[in-house]
Parts: C-alpha cells; structure tokens; sequence
C-alpha cells in the first residue's frame, strides 16, 4: 500500500453537499427561532408593581437606556419629561437588550422601534411597545 491514500467510499457530488449545507442552516434557523417566545419559561414582563430602575441621570436628553433586569425601555424626549415601554419585542416577545441610533432593537428577528414613541420602524413586528407608566421619586426613576 505503499503510495496509495485510504479512500472511505465515492466522495459526495455538489448537489448533495449544498442540499446538506441547506438543511444544517435552516435546522440552525430553526432553533434559534424556537429559543425566543417562552421555551424556557412565560415570556418576560415589564413591572406591574411600582420598581425603581435607577437614577434619572442615566437617562439623557434625546437619549434612551434599556434597563434589562426589569424589560423597561425610558427614554427621554425633552428635559424632564421621560416616557417609558415593555423593552419586549411585539413580534415573540424577546427581550430587546439595546438601543441603537434612537431605536430598541430586538436581537431575535430584526424589529426596530423608535424610542421616543414605541412605534415599529422595522418588522417583522407590527404592534408598538406598550407603554409603562413612569415617574421621578426624588432623583430616581421608578416605573410600574
């Protein structure tokens, strides 16, 4: 056997390989799907009892901050006047871990929302974020 290499059987054709590439990706897409609305539990909630998040000074002007512990979305708008969402997508309920260039956007499927209004700016969602009712106490916000 000198010189000659071991072969395991006839090597697949191209089809097969870009068919086998295809399931993978799509059974990939699959879990990953069916890892956001509640697998491992109810989906998140924001408070329905009053919560403080934190000082108000997280929050600038123009600005938003996604507090995650609690699925609050604040923003604020103008000088003292802050608004606040479910910092849960509308789509699957996922969590929406961030802010980017005055949106929240939901990781699992690519809905944007406008973070001074709840409004959809991008789908799949179609449903604004719910408002969460919020108010200063001293220097800090509490929503709920």
């Amino acid at each position: 056997m000198s010189g000659e290499k071991a072969h395991a059987g006839p090597r697949p054709g191209r089809r097969a390989v870009l068919r086998g590439a295809a399931v993978t990706a799509a059974g990939a897409a699959g879990l990953s799907a069916a890892g956001c609305a509640g697998a491992d539990g109810p989906p998140p909630e924001p408070p329905s009892e009053p919560v403080t998040l934190g000082p108000a000074s997280k929050v600038g002007v123009g600005e938003a901050q996604v507090f995650p512990g609690q699925n609050v979305l604040v923003s604020q708008p103008e000088a003292g006047t802050y608004r606040a969402f479910s910092a849960v997508c509308t789509h699957k309920q996922c969590p929406i871990p961030f802010v980017e260039r005055q949106e929240a956007v939901c990781t699992c499927h690519g809905s944007r929302f406008d973070v001074m209004s709840g409004e959809v700016r991008q789908g799949p969602a179609t449903r604004p974020l719910p408002p969460v009712p919020i108010q200063l106490d001293g220097d800090d916000l509490v929503a709920g």
